[in-house]
């Protein structure tokens, strides 16, 4: 009996060791969804790239192409979170960067504070209530979880600094406002989701007044402060580095310097040009310091 209780027992042992676990499933199916909504970004990026640089773009005068890559973005840029955090702590951190960043655009759009006088356009998307549209909300997700993650990228090689959660959202805030020299001249004067009423200064960005920029670094700070708790992987250990918050930095830059190119900003594309291959070159830095500094070390020759 003793040996027929063993045999039985092992041959559970071996039956449960050779089934798929339901880890390995949701595993792959979350694989398969992260590669399906990036696929589906860049595709739509290739039709909005097409708007905005052809004489006749697709679809004419439609909103929704824009607004559908917005949505796929921040699918994707959740999507890709979900490879180092739980669930409930991707959908957490985009909750609180909603809800303060709501809190800021309003403010701003009610009060001229602390970008500068604008009012939204309609193209912007309906207003979730007054006066703030729901497509502001997504673009903030957008570009602070992205910028975070391009940020951990660069700073790679000083995970172990002592204030290497400082510099990481000193750096996120940093290709905040840098992301906003592009955006603005394709949101305010290609776009006209908002229109920047006329500034006390001459300072101004293709109509943003100086003060915005500077508005968009400290609100990104403020809401940093507030979310990254939500964005620490609790459980941390060696991870191979994720490469697509850069992919969806560069394309979403990628789409800026062709509708300033389209409509001859030029001081727009050469800007927005520039942060590009320099975020691209300083990840490519990162990435080789990193591999120099995981080497085995190379004994002498005796």
């Amino acid at each position: 009996m003793a040996g027929n209780r063993i045999d039985s027992a092992g041959m559970k042992r071996v039956v449960f060791r050779d089934m798929p676990s339901r880890v390995d499933r949701s595993a792959g199916l979350a694989r398969i969804s992260r590669r399906v909504l990036l696929g589906l970004f860049v595709a739509e990026w290739m039709l909005v790239c097409a708007r905005v640089c052809l004489a006749r773009p697709p679809f004419g005068e439609a909103n929704w192409p824009e607004g559908l890559l917005l949505v796929l973005a921040a699918a994707a840029t959740f999507a890709g979170m979900g490879r180092e955090l739980p669930l409930q702590n991707v959908l957490l951190s985009g909750l609180i960067i909603a809800l303060l960043s709501g809190a800021v655009v309003s403010l701003g759009a009610v009060t001229g504070v602390p970008f500068g006088p604008l009012a939204f356009g309609k193209s912007f998307g309906q207003q979730l209530f007054y006066p703030l549209p729901w497509a502001a909300l997504f673009v903030w997700m957008v570009v602070l979880l992205n910028a975070r993650g391009v940020a951990r990228l660069l700073l790679r090689a000083h995970r172990a600094a002592p204030a290497y959660g400082l510099w990481l959202m000193g750096v996120t805030a940093l290709l905040a406002v840098v992301f906003d020299l592009g955006f603005e001249p394709f949101a305010s004067r290609v776009k006209h989701y908002w229109i920047w009423q006329p500034a006390k200064t001459a300072l101004t960005w293709y109509g943003a007044p100086w003060v915005n920029f500077f508005a968009w670094g400290v609100a990104a700070l403020l809401i940093l402060a507030f979310a990254t708790p939500s964005l620490i992987n609790k459980k941390p250990g060696p991870r191979p580095p994720d490469y697509q918050p850069l992919a969806l930095w560069l394309l979403m830059n990628g789409l800026f310097v062709a509708s300033a190119v389209a409509n001859r900003f030029w001081a727009a594309a050469v800007v927005v040009s520039v942060q590009c291959l320099g975020v691209a070159w300083l990840a490519l830095v990162s990435e080789l310091h990193q591999r120099r500094q995981s080497a085995p070390a190379i004994s002498g020759r005796s």
